[in-house]
């Protein structure tokens, strides 16, 4: 028997003269290695190394009141040439979670992260997270076990939302990708930024993701987001993310912003594009909204039931799918906007001040809103 490392990262015995082998994990077709006996280097997975797991028999496991603050504006575990993994560990193997293409064309990654423990805690992420896959199973047919679940509350240690776990997901949303597919990446937690080391973006600041460990293990930045689940989506595959935090706008790093004024019925795509850096496909399309703009905060309330804390974007974004027939982008996202304004006045009385949290849409591609039905 020859040791053979597949793509994925996973080492394998391989019958002596095996010319191909199939990847138990990842089933990828690899070719072998004419030099038995030796052990190819581990793939770099799109150029990010995952590092081994360090403690807890391989698992990344929370340790409970172990963060005491809030999301940093900087994270000092952060290191722009390799997104925070550390390239001299070998890499993580990732675990077989769910078969690949067996249930159609149609999978899903919710993340819900309340920080227990946390000075600045939430109480309707994890809400969100099981609300999107009662709607994603139950009303739009997805198979369940194409439905992958990352909450505090999980049982199985792979499905609490650390950094490494949430990578490896997004990783899984996209393996084997192919024309046709339909994927869902859903996000309900704390955001941050951090200073623009690269010169891509406007306003001067990388977007991040606060995975349950941010404090020790560092942020996930759009820039990572975008490499990981936007770039390897193949022509005819398509992407819709629902970003349900502060500082969201540009969190998948798109290069098209839509701007729209419902009230006096126009729009318009602003144009991210500042750098040689490509924020694209690989022929798919990718489209993301958004709870707010880049320099805007949004929250979970009380006020859409009366006893149950939800994200207000993702509430909003379930009860227009839910209510209303033959949407397009363009009457989903005013939609949305509305029921988050109804539900501020409601909290504050008719004299609230307006809202500081706008929904935002984002798109790989420019398109005409007020046609273009949306369907996931």
């Amino acid at each position: 028997m020859a040791r053979q490392r597949c793509n994925c990262g996973v080492l394998l015995a391989v019958p002596n003269g095996a010319q191909t082998f199939c990847c138990p994990v990842c089933y990828a077709i690899v070719v072998c290695s004419n030099n038995y006996g030796h052990v190819p280097p581990a793939a770099s997975n799109n150029g990010y190394n995952v590092p081994v797991a360090s403690n807890n028999n391989g698992y990344m496991v929370p340790a409970a009141n172990n963060y005491n603050g809030i999301p940093n504006n900087y994270c000092p575990n952060y290191n722009r040439t390799d997104y925070g993994h550390n390239n001299q560990q070998p890499l993580w193997q990732l675990p077989q979670l769910l078969p690949l293409s067996v249930h159609g064309r149609r999978r899903a990654v919710l993340i819900g992260i309340c920080y227990h423990g946390q000075k600045k805690s939430l109480k309707g992420s994890i809400n969100d997270a099981r609300s999107m896959k009662n709607f994603l199973v139950n009303r739009l047919g997805f198979p369940n076990e194409s439905v992958l679940v990352l909450t505090e509350e999980e049982n199985d240690p792979y499905r609490i939302p650390t950094k490494r776990n949430i990578r490896m997901a997004m990783k899984w949303l996209v393996q084997g990708c192919q024309s046709g597919d339909s994927l869902v990446f859903h996000f309900s937690g704390h955001a941050s930024q951090v200073p623009d080391l690269d010169g891509d973006e406007v306003d001067g600041y990388d977007e991040a993701l606060c995975p349950v460990d941010y404090q020790t293990e560092g942020n996930i930045l759009d820039d990572e987001i975008n490499a990981t689940i936007v770039r390897p989506l193949p022509h005819g595959a398509k992407l819709h993310a629902i970003i349900d935090s502060s500082f969201s706008g540009t969190i998948l790093d798109l290069p098209f912003i839509c701007r729209m004024n419902h009230r006096q019925g126009y729009y318009a795509w602003e144009d991210h594009r500042v750098s040689t850096a490509y924020k694209g496909t690989s022929g798919g399309t990718a489209i993301c909204f958004s709870a707010c703009d880049d320099d805007q905060n949004s929250g979970d309330t009380m006020a859409f039931t009366g006893d149950t804390a939800t994200g207000a974007m993702t509430y909003s974004f379930i009860q227009a799918m839910e209510n209303e027939c033959g949407l397009t982008y363009g009457r989903l996202l005013p939609s949305i906007r509305n029921k988050i304004c109804e539900a501020h006045k409601r909290l504050y009385g008719p004299c609230a001040p307006p809202t500081s949290q706008v929904p935002q849409l984002s798109s790989t591609e420019m398109f005409d809103i007020r046609s273009k039905p949306f369907v996931l």
